[in-house]
C-alpha cells in the first residue's frame, strides 16, 4: 500500500468514527489543520476546521496528494477536544454557523473542489486559496470574480497594501487547499466592505 492509499484509508476510518484529526499538508510539522472529516473524494478531503480555542473555524478542503501525514491521536488532539467541550459549554463553539452550512449544502455531488468553489462563487463568499507554487510562503484572501471548469479569477487582498484590490488567475489544478467561513475570511470580508465598498449577500 502506497502512502496516498494509506492516508486515504486513515481518512475513511476517521470519518466513519467521527474522530478529530490533524492533517499535515505543508513542508513543516509546525503547520497543520485540525478538524472533523465531512467528505472525501478521490482528490480532496473536506473538513470542519477546529481552531486552537476549540471552536469551529470554517471549512477546509485539502488536496490528498499534498498530505504528508495524518494523526488521529496525541496530546495536542486531546487538548483540542477538551477546549472543544469548553467552547460547547459556553456557547462559542459554532459562532460562524458552519454546521448549518454543512447540513444545507451537498459538497460531494460533483466533487469537493467543484462544489466548494461554486458555493463560494454563487454566494460571493470570501475564501482563502493556497496554491502549489506558493505553498509554505503565501496564500490568497479574496473572492472569486469568474469561475470556469479550468480556472478562476480571484480578486484578492494584500493586507500590507490596501491601495487596490488585486487580481490573479488560478488554475484549478494548482489549488492545494481552500478555506471558507472562518475568522480569516470574515476579516477579509470586512476589509473588502469597508475599504473597497464591496457588497456581499447577507
Amino acid at each position: 500500500m502506497d502512502q496516498l492509499d494509506q492516508i486515504r484509508q486513515e481518512l475513511v476510518l476517521a470519518q466513519q468514527q467521527n474522530e478529530l484529526v490533524a492533517i499535515y499538508n505543508f513542508n513543516t510539522d509546525q503547520t497543520f489543520s485540525v478538524g472533523y472529516i465531512i467528505a472525501l473524494d478521490s482528490v480532496f478531503v473536506l473538513i470542519e476546521g477546529i481552531d486552537m480555542e476549540g471552536k469551529i473555524n470554517g471549512l477546509n478542503a485539502i488536496r490528498l496528494t499534498s498530505i504528508t501525514q495524518l494523526r488521529r491521536n496525541g496530546d495536542y488532539i486531546e487538548t483540542v477536544k477538551i477546549k472543544q467541550m469548553v467552547a460547547q459549554k459556553y456557547n462559542y463553539y459554532d459562532i460562524w454557523h458552519i454546521q448549518d452550512v454543512v447540513k444545507q449544502r451537498d459538497f460531494t455531488s460533483h466533487g469537493i473542489l467543484t462544489n466548494f468553489l461554486q458555493y463560494s462563487y454563487q454566494h460571493k463568499r470570501p475564501l482563502v486559496i493556497g496554491t502549489r507554487k506558493f505553498k509554505d510562503q503565501d496564500d490568497f484572501n479574496g473572492y472569486i470574480h469568474t469561475l470556469s471548469a479550468v480556472k478562476l479569477n480571484l480578486h484578492y487582498l494584500d493586507f500590507n497594501d490596501l491601495s487596490s484590490l488585486w487580481e490573479r488567475e488560478i488554475l484549478l489544478a494548482d489549488i492545494d487547499y481552500l478555506r471558507m467561513d472562518g475568522s480569516q475570511t470574515y476579516t477579509s470580508r470586512a476589509i473588502l466592505q469597508q475599504v473597497f465598498g464591496e457588497k456581499f449577500p447577507k
